[in-house]
């Protein structure tokens, strides 16, 4: 039984608005301090990382319906979506696996164990966001095995006036409706705040051929207060659920393409915490202990008939405790966290094996975190994790890194560190049509290094990232079984490779004028076992989109966004009894627009156009996504 849980991409320019925090978080003149880059929040210019920050006033230009659409113009991250709006996505992080990445939610784990420890980013709204903090680079040694390529945390709103309102409401192409609302108020020591967005469309269809159109509805709620109980103990609480469904495709003829089929799949997802934080009189010595909890429920439907359902629920206790001296310049950081996870899969019985699964496991953890100020100009770290797992040895990570301000428009980073990545409970012991799990894998580990350079010529601001990982035992989850026909999950042979470079540039034309440019190419490969490599599937090698900000009058912005993705891989799998194929998907590049007009203090108008070339693309084989499209939206504060 379970026990009681702890709570009951040659240089191809991209970017947009929102990737200048990948320039801008690195200059050392700006203060901002980064959340999830550390066990305590540092200052952006005292990180070795490669960091991107979505900031609120870029949420509220861009006024996006998903997440995962705002992290598309992001360097190093390449995002595969199976259709509409909705649908099935997964985000990688410098060519690694998408459940190589961890996703925070207000500080909660936010990955879900049944989904083979991915966050399934086609379901997370992205109403009521303050902040995106994108870390990439391997995070397991303050983070543990999610984090091996990168650290996502998404911070909600808190309230930050005595009291605030505000109702919303859109309508677009493809019938699609989005309306809500969210009230506030901060009084003294107190802050609490309530939001709720409610998104219906009815989509496109997924599939190549007919004309069945996959809908998508989405019921978000956020939840976030705190008190400050004294000058040195605060008090917060936060939570988001979001419920809905996704209609979906499905090959039933087994040609290896999804054709039109009445499937659904339904879907409940929450995170919550309660947290503590104090602080010492003289400011020497912080505390912070959380109890948080992440739920994930996933029903699946055929023809009106509940097929796969799959559960988890992962509870986490977690304690940091920091010492400071020199003033401020020198601190060490001690975590303890612990951490049960479980996992449920049940569904009709298949190839003659019982889909009924209930499993657990724990791991205890601790790591260590030095971070010193040698001078003005320099500053070193160390981290290292110890992590005691009840199915796995016990695994060890570490991470060094250094930065340089060799002037105020000059500065230098570079960082090596380990990671680990445990077998998921699905690759193990998940049954699903032909695929049968694998109790014998072994945890996936990686190192890797970086060089940065960050620079600043007049109003132009550059910054580069030289990365460079080597994956040992990879999990290859398409190992086919001659005898029964079926696919399992092994561990590979030999080294996959993941390298690359990250360059972003944004420009300050004017006043009302603002550039901004990146490129991303990753060489992502895996050993082919006949001493070769081959391409990883779906992660281009070249990616990019360029953005201009323009501000056309006082109450009038307007930002043109292009994005490109060079050709990728994919999978295809033919009729039996012949083998699977690779198969290469076409680069696309979209345009996208949106204006947003401020009628008065109190009321903004805001136009997205989509895809405005109506470009045709598939960025997972045989999953036709979305094209033009045009949304007319209102805010108005109370």
């Amino acid at each position: 039984m379970k026990k009681p849980s702890i709570l009951a991409t040659a240089i191809v320019l991209s970017a947009s608005c929102f990737t200048i925090p990948a320039v801008t978080a690195a200059e050392a003149e700006i203060q901002e301090v980064l959340v999830s880059a550390s066990l305590v929040p540092i200052a952006a210019n005292k990180s070795a990382n490669a960091i991107t920050v979505i900031d609120s006033e870029q949420l509220k230009n861009r006024a996006a319906l998903s997440v995962s659409d705002l992290l598309r113009d992001v360097p190093g991250l390449a995002v595969s979506r199976s259709g509409v709006q909705g649908s099935q996505t997964q985000i990688r992080a410098r060519g690694a696996e998408a459940n190589h990445l961890l996703v925070l939610i207000d500080g909660v784990e936010a990955n879900d164990p049944s989904q083979s420890d991915e966050l399934n980013w086609g379901v997370l709204a992205a109403d009521d966001i303050e902040r995106i903090e994108v870390i990439r680079g391997p995070q397991s040694s303050m983070r543990g095995s999610d984090a091996m390529a990168g650290v996502i945390n998404i911070i909600s709103r808190s309230a930050n006036e005595p009291f605030s309102a505000r109702v919303f409401t859109e309508s677009g192409s493809f019938s699609t409706q989005r309306r809500g609302f969210n009230v506030g108020a901060k009084q003294g020591n107190f802050d609490v705040r309530l939001g709720f967005s409610d998104m219906q469309t009815d989509g496109e269809n997924i599939s190549r051929t007919g004309d069945e159109k996959d809908g998508y509805e989405n019921t978000s709620i956020n939840f976030k207060a705190g008190l400050q109980v004294s000058d040195e103990l605060r008090i917060s609480v936060a939570a988001r659920h979001s419920d809905g469904m996704n209609e979906f495709d499905a090959d039933n003829d087994f040609d290896g393409l999804v054709e039109d089929q009445d499937r659904v799949s339904e879907f409940r997802n929450s995170t919550m915490r309660v947290q503590g934080d104090f602080n010492s009189a003289d400011g020497r010595w912080q505390h912070k202990l959380m109890v948080a909890q992440s739920n994930n429920d996933n029903e699946a439907f055929a023809d009106g008939a509940l097929g796969n359902v799959t559960a988890s629920t992962k509870d986490q206790i977690q304690y940091i405790s920091s010492l400071f001296w020199n003033n401020g310049g020198q601190r060490l950081s001690l975590l303890a966290e612990r951490e049960e996870e479980d996992y449920k899969q049940s569904g009709p019985l298949s190839w003659g094996l019982d889909p009924n699964q209930d499993r657990e496991r724990d791991t205890d953890s601790f790591a260590l975190e030095l971070r010193s100020e040698i001078s003005d100009d320099l500053t070193v770290a160390a981290s290292g994790r110890y992590d005691d797992n009840s199915e796995f040895d016990s695994a060890n990570t570490f991470r060094v890194e250094a930065i340089y301000q060799l002037n105020d428009r000059l500065r230098l980073r570079s960082a090596y560190g380990t990671a680990v990545k445990n077998p998921t409970f699905t690759e193990r012991f998940g049954f699903y049509t032909n695929f049968i799990g694998n109790p014998n894998l072994e945890p996936e580990e990686s190192s890797s290094w970086e060089l940065g350079m960050d620079k600043q010529i007049g109003e132009l601001k550059l910054s580069a990232t030289l990365f460079d990982t080597e994956l040992e035992s990879e999990i290859d989850g398409f190992v086919y079984d001659p005898a029964t026909f079926a696919y399992t999950s092994g561990n590979k042979d030999g080294q996959s490779k993941r390298r690359g470079v990250e360059l972003t540039a944004s420009l300050n034309m004017s006043n009302s004028l603002m550039i901004n440019a990146a490129y991303s190419y990753t060489d992502s490969v895996e050993a082919d076992g006949t001493g070769g490599y081959t391409d990883e599937i779906r992660r281009a090698r070249h990616t990019g989109s360029l953005n201009l900000a323009w501000q056309a009058m006082d109450n009038l912005q307007i930002n043109t966004n292009a994005q490109h993705s060079g050709s990728q891989t994919d999978t295809y799998f033919p009729p039996w009894p012949a083998p699977s194929q690779t198969v290469t998907m076409d680069d696309y590049t979209l345009i996208n627009i949106n204006a947003n007009y401020s009628a008065s203090d109190k009321l903004d108008i805001y136009l997205r156009l989509d895809n405005v070339l109506d470009d045709d693309y598939e960025e997972v084989f045989g999953y036709q996504t979305l094209g033009f499209g045009a949304s007319l939206g209102v805010r108005f504060s109370l």
